[in-house]
């Protein structure tokens, strides 16, 4: 049985709702984390519904914010714990853009994720075993958790990798090694390198998103 996850919105500007953009958190957050860059997107993206739902589990590495799965090396998980804990959010991030679908009537290719860190792990590893494509996914500092797994894949949405080069959390090298891995199995992959940036959202990465979802949603 899929969990139902709490959920942050904000309404199109426009009052009309023609697409939608999905934040996916990172470890130790929760969906207000993000919800916030909707005001600086929803200017230029009027007919757009933002979304934030809060990931399933109380993360267990900070009890005031919540986890997508466990981290081993955060947490002392084991590595079962954390594949299981995995498996069980993807079902659950599925049926939550299900439901988003039929509440909306959206077609997969009016729907984006935005996700950082854990959350981009998230979107990595559902976005690509969805039937049908979604307008694209806006990865910010993860990484792509099973490389090796990508024969799997049902659907290849336009991927843009955005990863700050001074990244403490999440190295930058991932990017790289996300980018080559999809290139490979036949993704259309964008990539920006936030230069100084640490683990975070610098201005110019959400410049370059932006211009990103207004191609894929407005296009």
């Amino acid at each position: 049985m899929t969990r139902t996850l709490n959920t942050a919105r904000k309404e199109p500007l426009s009052g009309k709702t023609r697409s939608a953009v999905v934040f996916l958190h990172g470890y130790g957050a929760d969906g207000a984390d993000l919800l916030g860059l909707a005001d600086p997107l929803g200017g230029h993206l009027k007919d757009t519904l933002f979304l934030a739902p809060d990931a399933p589990e109380r993360c267990q590495g900070n009890p005031f914010g919540r986890q997508w799965f466990p981290i081993p090396w955060l947490d002392g998980s084991s590595e079962a714990q954390a594949a299981e804990g995995l498996a069980r959010a993807a079902a659950d991030l599925n049926a939550f853009l299900d439901a988003l679908m039929v509440e909306t009537g959206l077609s997969a290719d009016r729907i984006a994720i935005i996700g950082f860190s854990q959350g981009t792990m998230m979107a990595l590893e559902v976005a690509p075993r969805r039937a049908a494509a979604l307008a694209g996914v806006v990865a910010f500092s993860g990484r792509l958790l099973r490389p090796e797994a990508l024969g799997e894949v049902k659907s290849k949405p336009p991927v843009l990798l955005i990863h700050g080069d001074a990244d403490p959390v999440v190295p930058f090298e991932d990017m790289g090694k996300a980018g080559d891995a999809l290139v490979t199995a036949g993704f259309e992959v964008y990539g920006h390198v936030m230069k100084g940036t640490g683990h975070g959202i610098a201005p110019d990465g959400l410049t370059v998103a932006l211009t990103f979802l207004r191609e894929r949603l407005y296009g």
